[in-house]
């Protein structure tokens, strides 16, 4: 079926739009897999350095020609969803010496866990901590000893560097393997109560602890669906997961097979081959495009609305607020997982999962299937179920039909037509709100503002009973070049409570919400951000506001809004402590939320 005239105008758009960058970067991409590796021209001493700690596999590297497989880990103890990683390496360089061939880990990346930093001053280093993946990546690839690289990370800013650093290294081959989801605990709708409950003084702290500890019990990722999950959904869309590796859990004896198999992909797609497929052919427009159409789909973070410019400049493309908002307008809302439903991703899979979701938006003409992927040309894999036959791992057609349709439903009888985030515009500048998880009745705010400069003069406002009324709540000095663009997520009990309530409240803000946030409409991202003199900075207490994310619009109702003066803030605080003192030159050229929000393209 051909593709919807929508997703092919917006596609021809951007590759038009893309095209000086694009050519310049494919060109130089081309050259680069032309010289290929550097490992055979190495001096002798070079050489011996290269291979001097890889034992048994010393004399392979040095002397025959099988290909070397770099490993980018993101392995750490700190994530949960992280921590399977510790055994890959060695997983890896097995069954790369059973094909004939080397791996070794290139380098380590850092990755944070912004459930750890929420509401702390570590949250204002996750953003940038994107970039930094991406520049820890590349010098552990700059050896350029390698034939293919396999890319080891999962959560919110990894594998948005990860990919940033695939796309600069496009000419080489490439595999992400994922770790998969944590077991079902608490269900996250439950853990959310008891939050709540906190926040009002009825749940003591350790009624809260039992719970968290309940929900978050185990390897691998949060369950619900937040920007973790919506960047597993990401590579198995952009052809860069096998089908159906993002949400098997841990340790199970299909995980091992997906990531076994992975390898196996990256083996044979390297020069040495007849199937040589570097990493530039497979993130071209189209595949950036079926990335967004996922996160449509599906009502993914609001995060990946930010990663994704970011993420394509690194492969010479150039995305828009708009591409987004014409493809949501077509693409509709075919799954209810946590904060949009009850569901956890391990029932979400259990129902049919990705696979059902390719299969179905393909068949209706919603998806490119001229695409490449680390499967090989089309999607035909990707509509298919990973098991496990004699020992062996095998890909089959799925029956066609959701196991659960209060979690996910087919093209036909979509949860809502359109996707599950909305662009907003108005004097204010522009932003994003998810709402996929607000209840149609709540999308549209009409209320005082009621302005903060920080998190925590939000919270005591809360406490003593002064956000007990309709309220737009603005939260302004939070993007990348104030502080970094922290997420607010702790602010969500206080607001969720206002709004059970029975008040009208919207939060409105220049930084960022977590892929978590749910029922309370939030416009984020909102830019030119205060700190670069932008409209929020204008906005004062009292002020009118109306928030419509039916008719995707924001302004201020005050007639004398343009000519007011722009207020500042002291950031002075914002810039030490805790390893922010490091961090300035990011925020010193850290470009705008509309483009990623990046510092190194």
């Amino acid at each position: 079926m051909s593709v919807h005239p929508t997703i092919q105008a917006v596609t021809e758009r951007i590759i038009e739009r893309s095209k000086p960058t694009r050519d310049l970067y494919e060109a130089r991409m081309k050259a680069a897999a032309e010289k290929g590796p550097r490992r055979g021209h190495l001096s002798c001493s070079g050489q011996a350095h290269a291979f001097a700690a890889m034992g048994e596999d010393q004399d392979a590297l040095a002397t025959k020609p099988g290909a070397n497989i770099g490993i980018i880990t993101a392995y750490n103890d700190m994530l949960s969803a992280h921590k399977p990683f510790e055994t890959y390496p060695e997983m890896i360089r097995e069954t790369a010496r059973s094909l004939g061939g080397t791996a070794q880990v290139a380098g380590g990346v850092p990755a944070m866990c912004d459930g750890v930093t929420q509401g702390e001053a570590g949250m204002e280093l996750s953003l940038f901590s994107r970039d930094v993946i991406a520049l820890a990546a590349g010098v552990g690839l700059s050896h350029n000893t390698f034939d293919a690289a396999v890319y080891l990370g999962v959560c919110d800013k990894i594998v948005p560097g990860l990919i940033m650093a695939a796309g600069t290294f496009g000419f080489l081959p490439t595999v992400f393997l994922p770790a998969g989801p944590m077991t079902s605990g608490l269900p996250n709708d439950e853990k959310a109560k008891v939050r709540q409950a906190f926040a009002t003084g009825d749940a003591t702290r350790a009624d809260l602890m039992a719970a968290e500890m309940a929900a978050y019990h185990g390897q691998g990722t949060c369950t619900f669906y937040g920007t973790a999950n919506s960047n597993q959904m990401l590579m198995e869309f952009m052809g860069l997961h096998l089908p159906g590796a993002s949400f098997e859990n841990p340790h199970t004896d299909l995980r091992k097979a997906l990531t076994l198999e992975g390898v196996k992909q990256a083996m044979g797609m390297t020069a040495l081959g007849d199937n040589f497929r570097p990493a530039y052919e497979i993130l071209s427009v189209k595949t950036f495009v079926n990335g967004i159409i996922g996160l449509m789909a599906t009502g993914g973070s609001t995060n990946i609305v930010l990663h994704l410019p970011a993420m394509a400049a690194a492969c010479g493309i150039k995305l828009e607020l708009i591409d987004f908002e014409e493809i949501s307008e077509i693409i509709p809302l075919m799954t209810k997982v946590y904060p949009n439903g009850l569901a956890d991703v391990n029932h979400f899979h259990a129902a049919g999962g990705l696979g059902f979701l390719m299969r179905e938006l393909r068949a209706a003409g919603l998806l490119h299937n001229d695409v490449k992927t680390v499967m090989g040309d089309g999607l035909d894999a990707y509509t298919k179920d990973p098991k496990l036959k004699d020992g062996e791992l095998v890909f089959v057609e799925g029956d066609g039909k959701s196991a659960n349709e209060k979690i996910l439903r087919g093209v036909s009888d979509p949860f809502q037509k359109t996707g599950g985030l909305k662009q907003l515009a108005g004097n204010l500048g522009q932003g994003m709100m998810k709402i996929s998880a607000v209840a149609e009745e709540r999308r549209i705010v009409e209320a005082p503002a009621r302005v903060f400069h920080t998190q925590e003069a939000v919270k005591e406002a809360f406490k003593n009973g002064e956000l007990n009324k309709d309220v737009v709540v603005v939260v302004r000095f939070q993007g990348p070049k104030a502080n970094g663009m922290p997420e607010l997520h702790s602010l969500t009990p206080a607001l969720a409570v206002t709004q059970d309530r029975g008040h009208k409240v919207a939060l409105v803000t220049d930084g960022r919400m977590s892929g978590a946030s749910g029922k309370v409409p939030a416009c984020i991202h909102m830019s030119p951000e205060a700190a670069d003199g932008g409209p929020l900075a204008k906005i004062q207490d009292g002020d009118m506001v109306r928030v419509d994310a039916v008719a995707g619009v924001i302004e201020v109702l005050v007639e004398d809004f343009d000519s007011r003066m722009v207020a500042t803030a002291d950031l002075t605080a914002n810039h030490h402590g805790i390893g922010r003192e490091l961090f300035d030159v990011f925020r010193n050229n850290v470009g705008p939320a509309t483009n990623g929000a990046a510092v190194i393209l």
